[in-house]
Formats: structure tokens, sequence, C-alpha cells
């Protein structure tokens, strides 16, 4: 799963890879996203990434499965939902 993000300084977007690659900087200035926990805050990024394509896998196998339930989706995404809505807190666009 290819995730994007926000960069809160200048609004430009940027995909998490990237800032794995560079080691927790903006792709854009270079800058540091969380100087004090960068690789911590990497990590966290990887995880997040291979998760999210663990799940995505595990919900095709189960729904090419054509089983004779459907999943609630509040119960997936509303968690995820929450976390990525304390991301967005403060997202100030500048320019």
């Amino acid at each position: 799963m290819k995730i994007k993000g926000t960069d809160k300084r200048n609004g430009r977007e940027f995909l998490l890879e990237q800032v794995i690659e560079s080691g927790g900087a903006s792709p854009w200035d270079g800058r540091a996203f969380s100087p004090d926990y960068a690789v911590t805050l990497v990590n966290a990024l990887r995880d997040a990434e291979e998760a999210g394509t663990k799940l995505e896998e595990a919900l095709e196998q189960i729904a090419d499965l054509r089983p004779g339930f459907s999943l609630d989706r509040d119960s997936v995404l509303g968690p995820l939902r929450v976390h990525l809505d304390r991301l967005e807190q403060n997202l100030v666009q500048q320019g």
C-alpha cells in the first residue's frame, strides 16, 4: 500500500516511502518531520505501509472467497480514522 502524507509546513504531498528513504526528513526541504524521534518515526512509517499492505491483501482474499457475511466498515476503519484525525490536527498550509 502506498500511503501519502501532507507536509504541514508547506502543504505539499509526499509518499511515506520518500520520508523513509530520507531518514525522516521532508522530501521537499530536507527538514526532519520529528527531529527528536526520527528513527522511531521511520520505523512507524515503514510498519504502517507494511501493515496496510497486509490488511489490503487479507481483505482482498476474504472478498475473493465470497463468504456468507460482510464486515462492518466502522469496526475496520473507525480506529484508523481516530489516528488519522489526530495527524490532521494543526494542518497549516503556508503560501
